[in-house]
């Protein structure tokens, strides 16, 4: 019998994904450990007040570090806090460093553990997120699926099926939850927005790690400003390199500090389209219907792209692909399947009923 549940949260994504979650727990013991690797306040302490968590039971405050350093102190901040608090079951969201080192720890201590966003690949080993899911997916008891293509990836792995759940995305029940409050006039006022904007955002080491990739890319995100105005607020990760690459020098770039959930996603509902490197923004303008371009090689959201709007560019078609999708009519999408609102509800019913609490 799970009597105790520790959610494991390091980055803004986790936060947003573990809302609809804790919440559909709430009548259980549950504890939220806060491993800190986001540290920058505007990446984390304002989106527990604004997604209604609950404030962390602890902050490990790891902060940053090479891999090694930062999943090393998570781990030794984990164990510590695993130890005294003994979970039952530890939930672990994403693929992000903080991820790892709590499936990690948790499977040292023979202490089951939810993975929720399990089984999305990307086949690129080069990325620490496609380290860090597949481990965490091997060490996990409960993998909670977000789409159905990962339902086989887990077994072409050799996962018993017996362990997936296609439960939705819980990233979608907080953006639906929280539709109304998106205001992108009162963002647009608040920051000196233009009417019309392209969003983006960069923070994948392939592009914004090395001093000569972060130029070249900075290169074409000017040439997209060529073309209509462009909004970014700059992620702590590569703002060094963008900035010394001239992001910022460009009339027509506007370059923010990062911003809260609430502000982010009324400017993405606002913009004319969006360029990014990250995961879970190519499933929040899926369903905003918001042109999106992703400046990667491969996704592992490929439903994104069936489904969404999501389109895959190189930098060298960047601005062609902008330019395209600046003129033309409203994207077409579909919502994919379980994306309703209610992926909370339905990890809570596989983890009561795995668990045997009724």
């Amino acid at each position: 019998m799970i009597t105790s549940i520790a959610h494991v949260l390091g980055t803004r994504p986790n936060l947003v994904k573990a809302a609809p979650v804790v919440a559909a727990l709430g009548d259980l013991d549950q504890s939220v450990l806060h491993t800190g690797q986001h540290y920058d306040e505007r990446l984390s302490k304002v989106f527990f007040d604004e997604l209604g968590l609950p404030e962390p039971d602890v902050n490990l405050g790891v902060g940053s570090g090479g891999h090694a350093e930062q999943t090393a102190a998570v781990m030794v901040g984990l164990e510590r806090e695993f130890v005294r608090r003994a979970p039952d079951l530890v939930v672990v969201y994403g693929d992000v460093n903080s991820t790892i080192a709590a499936a990690l720890v948790a499977a040292k201590l023979r202490i089951p553990v939810a993975h929720v966003e399990a089984g999305l690949r990307s086949f690129d080993m080069t990325m620490p997120e496609e380290v860090n899911r597949r481990l965490t997916d091997q060490l996990s008891d409960l993998c909670l699926v977000t789409s159905p293509e990962a339902i086989g990836h887990l077994a072409a792995e050799g996962i018993p099926v017996g362990r997936a759940h296609l439960v939705g995305n819980p990233m979608i029940d907080t953006l639906l939850a929280n539709l109304g409050k998106f205001d992108t006039g009162r963002v647009r006022s608040r920051y000196g927005l233009p009417d019309r904007y392209v969003l983006a955002t960069m923070h994948r080491p392939a592009n914004v790690d090395a001093p000569g990739t972060a130029a070249a890319l900075v290169e074409h995100l000017h040439g997209v400003a060529d073309l209509v105005d462009v909004v970014i607020p700059v992620h702590p990760r590569g703002r060094a390199n963008l900035i010394a690459a001239g992001l910022d020098q460009h009339p027509r770039v506007h370059v923010l500090e990062p911003l809260g959930y609430i502000d982010f996603i009324a400017a993405v509902r606002g913009a004319a389209a969006v360029v990014t490197d990250s995961g879970g923004l190519q499933e929040e303008t899926t369903i905003l219907g918001v042109p999106c371009l992703t400046v990667r090689p491969n996704t592992e959201r490929p439903i994104t792209i069936t489904h969404g709007t999501n389109r895959l560019v190189t930098f060298e078609e960047l601005v062609p692909a902008a330019r395209k999708a600046l003129g033309a009519p409203e994207t077409p999408h579909r919502t994919p399947p379980l994306w309703d609102g209610h992926a909370g509800e339905r990890i809570a019913d596989v983890i009561r009923s795995w668990t045997g609490v009724a």
